[in-house]
């Protein structure tokens, strides 16, 4: 009965320290209570405010899309507490320019946090979920390079300052990028 109780004992000790090594291997910074800075089922209540323009003459700002902070994505991301990361240019970039906005009309879906849609398949160049196909923007496809194209969770906000773009905000990786809305079936 004492071996039992000694194994038992060291067992859990063992746990116990293997733990929180676990819990570092698993990625990424985390904030008090042990939820991830980024990502990680969080979902933002509402979507980037605009983009306040630059003094009259000024060029636009640099897309600033990279890790902001150690354990970060190298993608535009938004942090558990509401701040967008890398939606920062302002209306003038000219990579979200289009000749023709809302070509395809416009998402009556379902937009912002409490419509949480299942991708169910394709890939930047054109996917889809409930009916409803979409790409990405091409200045954003590398930063969809993690995304489950048949599974992952996203939600769609209105991008306020790049019109006929929404952003697609990936539930389980934190990250967001420029897509357009193609029409449904």
């Amino acid at each position: 009965m004492k071996l039992l109780i000694g194994l038992c004992a060291v067992s859990l000790t063992s746990l116990t320290l293997a733990l929180p090594v676990l819990a570092q291997e698993r990625g990424g910074e985390k904030h008090e209570g042990g939820k991830p800075a980024v990502g990680g089922g969080y979902i933002p209540k509402r979507g980037p405010a605009p983009v306040k323009a630059p003094a009259h003459g000024a060029p636009p700002a640099e897309h600033h899309a990279g890790a902001d902070q150690p354990g970060h994505p190298e993608a535009p991301h938004v942090h558990t507490n509401g701040q967008w990361v890398g939606h920062d240019t302002g209306r003038n970039d000219a990579n979200y320019h289009l000749d023709h906005p809302w070509e395809h009309g416009r998402f009556t879906g379902g937009i912002g946090r409490g419509h949480v849609w299942r991708l169910a398949g394709g890939g930047p160049g054109r996917f889809w979920f409930g009916g409803f196909y979409w790409n990405v923007a091409p200045f954003d496809v590398a930063f969809c390079a993690g995304w489950l194209w048949d599974s992952d969770q996203i939600v769609i906000y209105e991008d306020p300052d790049h019109v006929g773009w929404y952003l697609a905000y990936n539930v389980r990786l934190g990250t967001y990028a420029h897509v357009m809305y193609l029409g449904n079936s």
